[in-house]
């Protein structure tokens, strides 16, 4: 058992693949020796994550799920722990393990209770062993709100947790779909009260990793992630492949000394629509796409801003090389193009789908290509060429690529960016809590890093021209995409504690 950190790469598995995991390791053993092991975990870290607890609660549903917090339950209190459970099943109709745990429970005299004790406090603990990977949030897989009991324990765990009361879910927090990270409509968190920060939030993920918890709500739900593979071997050769893999970290490539400018490539920014007329200009987003590759490591960086041909010198990147866009050796280049491009990149966009070397897609070329079938077709024509291509988009630009909206994109953040690859032939990062990278026929894989200080203005661009920076440097589009993502994230989550993040601060702190 350990905890999942950021720079390890694992393989993620969705409730159906672990469910095929979950029988293939049960023929395997004895009966009842998965649920034990994972009791016995649970009970593991509860006493490492709250060893003065006082009293331990455990909201146990009616099936395996809850039968891992029985097992769990006889574990804490034949550690001399006080054990109160709330079980919402019955012997006579429960799994067969379950039963068996439930009689384990009863032999070793823990304490049974309609509800949590009305004395628990930050000194104490919750377990959360209602649901598992048993919901879904998908619209096809309508799932009955909770009711009765399961609604009262539910409520009480996140209540709890609001007003300081650690929580730790078993598997997946009850609620939560594992292979998408939505609640469920009923079953989303509450809110902790004005002021308060709430209790730490753990899961302890058992047999498999869920992509659930890594992106979308499933990152927030979760809180720290632990990860017991309950002495199976996790290979992606097994009974089921992944559905994702949780990306980390770009190799270490040390500079050598006989290299040049020309060693790391050049990126061309195209965007940046002047718009003095209107009394607007968004310049900027070129200028920080353009920051972002120059400090990510790129020998060259290029600006070809689409202001009716004004050149402008950034006084404090004197670096950056601007260009009119007529001049650019598009054959030649890495290109960045939409950062900023408002209505004027429409026009370049032909040019630069049908010659750029490579090229990352972001913000305003994504809004064309959404508006025009011919610009999409480009984008496929490039695969087809051995031309790579990234898209950057964020949900709702997403949802504009598929006719869809962004709750719908939400909704299946992984199934969205595998329909957009698919569709697009292309490489597709799907910005968010939680990235998602997709390329066509291949396993996407969920972006561990970053947080929330990145929810503001210009951030999105930096990470584009970081892409570029990556692809130039000659790594293939998905490991462009893959370790670009995880470096801007990376770079929020070391972010020194009380100082703002600004996106042109965050361009200047990336690192190659």
């Amino acid at each position: 058992m350990h905890p999942i950190h950021p720079d390890q790469v694992y393989p993620l598995y969705g409730s159906a693949s672990t469910r095929a995991m979950e029988n293939a390791a049960s023929a395997d053993l004895p009966a009842h020796a998965l649920m034990q092991r994972a009791g016995l975990a649970v009970a593991r870290l509860a006493m490492a994550l709250a060893p003065h607890a006082r009293t331990v609660w455990i909201a146990c549903g009616p099936g395996n799920n809850g039968g891992d917090g029985l097992e769990a339950a006889m574990h804490l209190r034949q550690q001399g722990r006080r054990v109160l459970v709330t079980w919402l099943g019955q012997p006579d109709s429960a799994p067969v393990d379950a039963r068996a745990s439930w009689q384990r429970v009863q032999d070793a005299g823990v304490e049974w209770t309609d509800g949590p004790p009305p004395t628990l406090t930050r000194d104490d603990l919750c377990i959360d062993a209602l649901l598992g990977i048993g919901v879904s949030s998908r619209r096809h897989l309508p799932q009955r709100p909770p009711d009765g009991r399961m609604l009262q324990c539910l409520q009480a765990l996140q209540t709890l947790q609001a007003h300081g009361t650690p929580l730790l879910a078993v598997d997946v927090p009850s609620g939560l779909d594992a292979g998408t990270g939505q609640f469920t409509p009923g079953f989303e968190p509450v809110a902790a009260p004005p002021g308060s920060h709430g209790a730490p939030r753990y899961t302890l993920s058992l047999l498999t990793l869920k992509p659930g918890l890594f992106t979308a709500s499933g990152r927030d739900a979760a809180g720290q992630v632990w990860f017991d593979n309950l002495g199976m071997p996790l290979a992606p050769t097994g009974p089921a492949l992944p559905d994702a893999w949780l990306s980390g970290p770009p190799p270490s490539a040390a500079r050598v000394h006989a290299s040049h400018k020309g060693s790391y490539g050049d990126v061309a920014v195209v965007g940046g629509e002047g718009l003095a007329a209107r009394g607007m200009g968004m310049t900027g987003a070129a200028l920080l796409a353009a920051s972002a590759a120059l400090h990510s490591g790129a020998g060259r960086v290029l600006v070809a801003l689409l202001d009716d041909g004004h050149l402008q010198l950034d006084p404090q990147q004197p670096e950056l090389m601007l260009r009119r866009f007529d001049a650019l050796a598009l054959e030649e280049l890495t290109l960045v193009c939409g950062c900023g491009g408002g209505l004027a990149v429409g026009p370049v966009l032909p040019a630069v789908l049908a010659r750029a070397a490579r090229l990352v897609l972001d913000a305003d070329a994504l809004n064309a290509i959404a508006a025009r079938a011919d610009l999409g077709a480009l984008v496929v024509a490039r695969s087809q060429q051995g031309q790579p291509t990234v898209l950057t988009p964020h949900p709702l630009e997403a949802a504009r690529l598929l006719g869809l909206t962004s709750a719908d994109i939400q909704a299946d953040r992984l199934g969205a960016a595998r329909r957009l690859a698919q569709q697009f032939q292309c490489v597709v990062m799907l910005k968010g809590s939680g990235t998602v990278i997709a390329a066509p026929d291949a396993v996407p894989a969920i972006n561990p890093t970053g947080n929330p200080k990145l929810a503001t203005a210009g951030t999105g661009d930096v990470l584009a021209g970081m892409v570029g920076a990556r692809l130039a440097s000659g790594d293939s589009a998905m490991l462009a995409a893959c370790h670009a993502a995880y470096l801007h994230g990376q770079t929020a989550d070391t972010w020194p504690a009380g100082t703002a993040l600004t996106a042109s601060a965050l361009a200047r702190r990336v690192s190659p």
